[in-house]
């Protein structure tokens, strides 16, 4: 009997996916905090989640060998610009360093969780494949 990594695994492989490139872009924003006309991002964790579900991506084929490879992510579609809590201090920057901070230590936090949840089906399985008798 065959193994289906996809039904022992879940959604927690995806989201671990999400919340990586998730952490990407926040960190992008904590990177930009004083570059000016720089607009915070942020990703709809849900809508890339649905993407990454169901496995919508970009696929661009290259016509000659000389064309460069292009690997769009699959939660580009998802990422938005965050509606600033802050009026415009006048160089039209919307980060809010402290806003970014929070959204990425959350970030970091469900990354783990779901890095834990991974860990606990991989740990599962290998008991499992093992006989689980304690030997």
């Amino acid at each position: 009997m065959a193994i289906s990594f996809q039904k022992a695994f879940g959604i927690h492989q995806h989201a671990l996916l999400v919340r990586a490139d998730r952490s990407e872009v926040l960190a992008n924003n904590i990177a930009n905090t004083d570059t000016p006309g720089f607009k915070a991002k942020d990703l709809d964790f849900k809508k890339a989640l649905e993407n990454a579900k169901s496995n919508q991506g970009f696929h661009l084929e290259k016509t000659h060998e000389r064309h460069i490879s292009v690997e769009l992510k699959k939660h580009d579609s998802a990422v938005m610009y965050r509606v600033p809590n802050q009026p415009d201090t006048g160089d039209g920057n919307t980060v809010d360093l402290q806003v970014e901070r929070s959204k990425f230590t959350q970030n970091a936090l469900e990354y783990r969780a779901s890095m834990t949840l991974l860990n606990g089906k991989i740990k599962g399985m290998k008991k499992a494949l093992a006989g689980g008798g304690g030997r």
